[in-house]
């Protein structure tokens, strides 16, 4: 994969319609991203080929629609591994496109992008269809790491029950945790965040991914409350062990990988 130029920071701020504006931060934080077929329905130009820059970037593959019509008939056939797609947009919707792709047996994962924020603008996404919901502005690096967690998340992957990260191993059904053949007693919020980083090991987790997959809040309380956890999970599982597989990555959040 040619990372030669990859992206550190693009501001696309389009003068007619500065909500719209997408900050592409740090792609270089999202490493080791399986290549995808991805389609992008968003009619804001400027944002569109950002996004498409940086996921070619990456080695995905690329599509744009810049139209509810045409993305709509596009996501019928049903042959991409990704489908983004805007709100708001001209002859059919977001929520439109979605909901009847759904209805036509397209499973599809989706990521819905929208200047709409608000709670109920996100329940209204999910509850066409969607599997997902990202509010612009948005971190580059946390729209990769979230579609890529969509894709593995329809993957077999998901049926796993025991996860091992080097020497780090869980088991789901059992809710055992050991390093190195030690056992590490965790609380269950400990369990919890340690899975999900698991099932994303080697991927940027960011901190809004955590709290709506491991706290199912989908607003920022505001509070410290990972900061807490991740070092509660960091002392138990680093701590007395040699090389650390807990890795906090400035200005993204959180990885969780074996040592190189």
């Amino acid at each position: 994969m040619n990372r030669a130029h990859s992206l550190d920071r693009i501001d696309a701020v389009p003068a007619s319609n500065p909500e719209l504006s997408v900050i592409c931060a740090n792609a270089d934080a999202a490493l080791g991203l399986s290549p995808m077929r991805v389609l992008v329905i968003e009619d804001d130009a400027e944002a569109a080929a950002y996004i498409a820059r940086g996921l070619k970037e990456q080695g995905h593959l690329v599509e744009n629609a810049t139209d509810g019509e045409t993305g709509l008939a596009r996501a019928r056939e049903d042959r991409f591994d990704a489908l983004i797609v805007d709100r708001m947009l001209p002859h059919v919707d977001g929520l439109t496109i979605v909901a009847t792709i759904r209805d036509e047996g397209v499973r599809t994962p989706v990521l819905f992008l929208s200047a709409l924020g608000e709670v109920d603008d996100r329940v209204k996404g999910l509850k066409a269809g969607g599997d997902d919901y990202l509010t612009k502005p948005f971190a580059f690096s946390e729209l990769t790491a979230r579609l890529d967690a969509l894709v593995r998340r329809g993957s077999p992957d998901e049926i796993r029950t025991k996860f091992v990260v080097s020497d780090l191993e869980i088991d789901i059904l059992a809710r055992s945790c050991k390093r190195g053949g030690e056992r590490i007693d965790l609380q269950p919020r400990e369990f919890k965040l340690l899975e999900y980083l698991m099932r994303n090991a080697g991927q940027v987790v960011t901190r809004t991914m955590l709290l709506e997959n491991v706290w199912e809040y989908h607003f920022d309380p505001q509070t410290n409350v990972i900061d807490v956890h991740i070092s509660r999970l960091r002392s138990k599982i680093d701590k007395r062990f040699g090389e650390p597989l807990l890795h906090t990555i400035r200005g993204a959040g959180y990885s969780l990988r074996a040592p190189a």
